[in-house]
Formats: C-alpha cells, sequence, structure tokens
C-alpha cells in the first residue's frame, strides 16, 4: 500500500513538474549554449591528436631540386652549364624554404596544413 502511495505521489510529481512553463531568459539560453559548445570544443580537441604538417612541402621542394641539380652534374657534359643549372636548382630549393617560412608566418599555414588523428574509443 505504501508503495502505491509513494509511485502516485512520484507520478504526480512528474506530471507537475512537466506543467511547469518556465523557460530561462533568452541571454541565459545562449551564454549556457555557448559554454556547453565551448566545452565540447575543448573535448573533441582532447579527444583527436593533431599533426602539423607545415614542413612538408618545404622538404619535398628541396629534395626535388636537390635531385635536379644532382641530375643536372650527371648529365650535362658542359661542366659550366651543368653549375650553373645545379646552382639555380640549389638556389630554388632555398627559396622554397624562405617561402615555406614566410607563410608559416604570416598566412597560419601550421594551423591550415594540420592532420586530425581520432584517438581509439573516442566519439567526435
Amino acid at each position: 500500500m505504501e508503495n502505491k502511495n509513494f509511485e502516485n505521489d512520484l507520478n504526480e510529481l512528474i506530471r507537475t513538474s512537466m506543467e511547469i512553463e518556465d523557460k530561462p531568459s533568452f541571454e541565459l539560453n545562449s551564454r549556457l549554449k555557448a559554454e556547453i559548445y565551448q566545452k565540447e570544443a575543448v573535448m573533441a580537441r582532447k579527444q583527436t591528436h593533431s599533426i602539423s604538417l607545415w614542413f612538408v612541402p618545404m622538404i619535398l621542394n628541396f629534395i626535388s631540386f636537390t635531385l635536379f641539380a644532382v641530375f643536372a652534374l650527371l648529365v650535362i657534359s658542359n661542366p659550366y652549364i651543368a653549375k650553373l643549372i645545379a646552382g639555380i636548382c640549389l638556389y630554388m630549393g632555398t627559396v622554397g624554404i624562405l617561402i615555406t617560412l614566410l607563410g608559416v608566418k604570416r598566412a597560419n599555414l601550421k594551423e591550415n596544413i594540420t592532420v586530425h588523428i581520432q584517438k581509439r574509443g573516442a566519439l567526435v
């Protein structure tokens, strides 16, 4: 009997709580939503591992122009032209490094070229 009375009181309490139409103010609601979104963003950042790949274009550029310089030295029979072309290739590799470093400093290249890896068991 006591259990049935408890269930009736509980049901009545649930019904009265569902009937209440109090809504938070718009400012409070938007502030709470912003806090929730910020917390979700922090949790998502913690659940992923980020690897910045800003240096990859610089390395590939330098390696390719260095290989072009070696190829020019090996293939071209005239030593002056071979050294000139090899020097131009090494110069282009160095300029690629400078352009990449300038892009990192001025254009947020580190943030734009980033790979996000999801951690195991994390839902993002």
